[in-house]
């Protein structure tokens, strides 16, 4: 199939570019970096999913948004119109036969920098209002909401001993998430399955279902 994903030259859009061209897919990769794939199969546009112009792609038929950024003024404008201004180019379209949403668990509890946080639980709502359009086509749409994951931007704190151990406290399951384990994540929610549709999924290591009773 043809895979169109944003943000592929580095973390979690990166990995999942090379989990769907390990499968066997052709991806097109749109990014605001030059390519750090070169793969048989692997096409690559250099482009602002915002303010950029979006390159004529035809016949996509899984589109998986995951470019994005985190604690900028710029966070609504590229995380969440940019991530719209994307899907209503590429998605509503005979072909398209799957549509997903990299969000954030921060969507859900709002315990991150304040537009950062709006924006992806703007995209949680703006999955829904796809799913409710492209389900003419027979496909679907739906969100993954990550926690923590193990990336070059959480940096700051995976590397500092002390604030590591307060996340760590913060989880059922104590650890983060490989970009890898993201990338099957997507896979399987754009290949496998074919029911689902208009759901949020949270890969948090149960940060969010934690509770201490106390007695």
């Amino acid at each position: 199939m043809k895979v169109v994903v944003t943000g592929t030259s580095r973390g979690i859009g990166k990995a999942i570019a090379e989990k769907f061209l390990s499968e066997g897919h052709c991806v097109v990769g749109i990014d605001v970096c030059p390519a750090t794939i070169q793969q048989e199969n692997y096409t690559h546009f250099v482009a602002d999913i915002f303010s950029g112009n979006l390159p004529e792609i035809s016949d996509s038929q899984i589109l998986i948004n995951n470019a994005g950024v985190q604690d900028s003024p710029d966070d609504i404008d590229i995380n969440l119109k940019g991530t719209i201004r994307i899907t209503e180019k590429y998605a509503f379209q005979k072909n398209i036969r799957s549509v997903l949403f990299v969000a954030s668990s921060s969507a859900r509890t709002g315990a991150e920098f304040p537009q950062y946080a709006a924006s992806k639980g703007g995209i949680v709502a703006y999955m829904k209002n796809v799913a409710l359009r492209v389900a003419k086509y027979g496909a679907t749409s739906n969100s993954i909401s990550p926690g923590g994951v193990l990336t070059s931007l959480n940096d700051r704190v995976i590397t500092n001993p002390d604030l590591w151990n307060k996340i760590m406290q913060q989880t059922l399951i104590p650890k983060w998430a490989t970009v890898e384990e993201i990338a099957e994540w997507a896979h399987f929610v754009t290949v496998i399955n074919k029911s689902m549709t208009a759901q949020d999924i949270l890969i948090d290591n149960g940060e969010d279902a934690k509770a201490e009773f106390v007695w």
